[in-house]
């Protein structure tokens, strides 16, 4: 988990430098920074490919079954959570949704050390807009992110899958990363010992907070409008769920503990747990980098003896721990900014490109949660493919 927090604080010192990044520049040396509008500055996100609009908007959880240990007497464990969904053709009237808000992302800049003002990037989500009435419900997939991080920390996985149909849930875990609460309460990573199971317990309790959305219900604590035909939209029946790092880690003891997850998707989780993982007779992806099976025993462990469903292990050639997640966008647009050199850039996000990273990262998750959720042949996940040269398949 080290490498993943010194690559968080890389970003944040990065996006500190106050330059706008033009789409799709990306680079590892090429990266040219556009003209800085007036005002706090703001990187992009690339596109996604789907054929529909994207909405989101936030829902404060309060689990009254689980006391707050920090917040003291009377109080209960509380989490922000996003949904991400099909938007209907007038989404473009709603406001368009940042990376991060305002606060927090000061938190993060402040814990590098930095004191910048600095816009976060703007996402494809629109907040509030009304969901896109289709036949039938859509499946829904939950994301669980790593080590002291934050729910936007796969922004372009999440629009992705969303711009295909999905509807995304994403959470974050309090006090394990950076979070904003409705009232302006502001948490951040505390040194406290959060486990995978900590994340867990969260993501289950998440759960049970969409299946009451899906029957009709607001499980939001201020009882907050939700989006035109959202609870509608969500099939319970069809969930699946992904996690980066730590949180990879967590989807797999959800999958251990909870049948509601019908197929999980590990990005480079080590796997470490205690209690350790189970076995899993549901369909579960390996995304490897850093936590290979060759270095890293406890995910070998859990390929050889407890994955007891359909699975896959594919790995891409160069990257890094960041390398699935939207570090590996970010990170090279700026590299070249505060003066960093190919070697010290290469040790924090490999040497995968980062444009290639963006279409792994759309490409494989998508295929696996339409094999596994829709049940549509994916050619992709049958074996190594021509237009991903750089992603082996590992027996």
């Amino acid at each position: 988990m080290t490498n993943a927090l010194t690559r968080r604080r890389l970003l944040t010192a990065a996006l500190a430098t106050g330059v706008a990044v033009p789409l799709g520049a990306a680079g590892h040396r090429s990266a040219t920074p556009a003209q800085a509008a007036p005002g706090p500055a703001r990187l992009m996100l690339p596109r996604p490919t789907g054929p529909h609009r994207i909405g989101t908007v936030s829902l404060h959880l309060v689990d009254r079954s689980r006391p707050d240990p920090v917040a003291g007497p009377g109080h209960h464990r509380e989490l922000m959570a996003g949904v991400w969904y099909p938007a209907a053709r007038d989404a473009r009237r709603h406001p368009v949704a940042p990376w991060m808000t305002a606060a927090p992302m000061r938190d993060l800049l402040a814990s590098a050390g930095f004191d910048a003002d600095v816009a976060a990037p703007r996402t494809a989500g629109q907040l509030g807009a009304p969901v896109l009435r289709t036949p039938g419900r859509l499946p829904v997939i939950v994301f669980s992110h790593g080590n002291d991080g934050h729910r936007a920390e796969t922004t372009v996985v999440v629009q992705e899958l969303a711009s295909h149909g999905y509807v995304v849930v994403t959470v974050d875990h309090t006090y394990d990363g950076f979070s904003e609460f409705p009232d302006g309460r502001l948490t951040v990573p505390l040194d406290l010992s959060f486990t995978p199971w900590d994340s867990t317990r969260d993501l289950r309790f998440v759960l049970d907070r969409i299946e009451d959305l899906a029957a009709g219900r607001n499980p939001d604590a201020g009882h907050r409008r939700l989006p035109a035909g959202l609870g509608a939209a969500l099939d319970p029946r069809r969930i699946g769920m992904f996690g980066w790092s730590k949180g990879a880690t967590a989807t797999a003891l959800v999958m251990n503990t909870d049948r509601r997850v019908r197929a999980g998707l590990s990005f480079d989780g080590p796997m470490q747990s205690n209690p350790p993982i189970t076995e899993i007779d549901r369909p579960f992806m390996l995304m490897t980098a850093e936590f290979s099976r060759a270095a890293e025993p406890s995910v070998e462990d859990i390929w050889a003896y407890y994955l007891r469903g359909w699975r896959l292990n594919v790995h891409a050639e160069g990257a890094a721990h960041g390398s699935y997640c939207d570090h590996q966008w970010l990170i090279p647009q700026l590299a070249r900014l505060i003066g960093m050199s190919d070697e010290e850039l290469a040790s924090w996000v490999g040497t995968l490109d980062p444009a290639r990273a963006v279409r792994i990262q759309q490409a494989y998750p998508l295929a696996f949660f339409d094999l596994h959720l829709r049940h549509r042949r994916q050619r992709l996940l049958e074996g190594p493919s021509a237009a991903f040269p750089e992603v082996r398949f590992i027996p």
